[in-house]
């Protein structure tokens, strides 16, 4: 099980930007995927960003162009850049690894965004 750490979540208002980040416990060189999901109060978690081994990546459509996922395999570590903030955006993110096709995934143990004014 890979160990995962977000940082970088906080009150920001509408239209601002923050960047998260997640630290893996081992090399993400062969991951398979790491991604963000999020889960906003009494709604199911969903897929926000997901970037491939080999750097394909996908997005919800409700954050494409405001979002940038991205993998630093020298630091080990996935962001998301996430600007033109909207209230909508307000949720518990957290990061996700898979390691190999088929295995159970990982999950960090998720940090607050809120959106507001």
């Amino acid at each position: 099980q890979v160990q995962l750490v977000e940082s970088g979540g906080g009150l920001v208002q509408p239209g601002g930007s923050l960047r998260l980040s997640c630290a893996a416990s081992v090399s993400i060189f062969s991951i398979y995927a790491m991604g963000w999901y999020r889960q906003a109060p009494g709604k199911q978690r969903e897929l926000v960003a997901r970037i491939i081994r080999g750097g394909s990546t996908n997005y919800a459509d409700s954050v494409k162009g405001r979002f940038t996922i991205s993998r630093d395999n020298a630091q080990n570590t996935v962001a998301l850049q996430m600007n033109s903030l909207k209230p909508e955006d307000t949720a518990v993110y957290y990061c996700n690894v898979i390691v190999r096709i088929g295995t159970a995934a990982s999950w960090g143990q998720g940090t607050q965004v809120t959106v507001s004014s």
